[in-house]
């Protein structure tokens, strides 16, 4: 796996620390980075892809009116 270096302002540091947890700057980066693409995988799982022009899949079947 590759390595890259970024550089963040200390107190984004600290703040990244604390909510998850770590006493490493990197870490805490990376838990919080991990966390935020396997959120957005299961959002996308869930709402599907507009493109697509599928419905999401646990969407209701849609009742005629009237």
């Amino acid at each position: 796996m590759a390595v890259v270096t970024v550089t963040l302002d200390a107190n984004l540091a600290i703040d990244v620390m604390l909510l998850s947890g770590t006493r490493s700057p990197q870490d805490a980066v990376e838990l919080i980075v991990r966390d935020y693409l396997a959120r957005g995988q299961r959002t996308e799982a869930r709402a599907g892809d507009a493109a697509d022009g599928h419905p999401p899949v646990d969407a209701p079947p849609v009742q005629p009116e009237g």
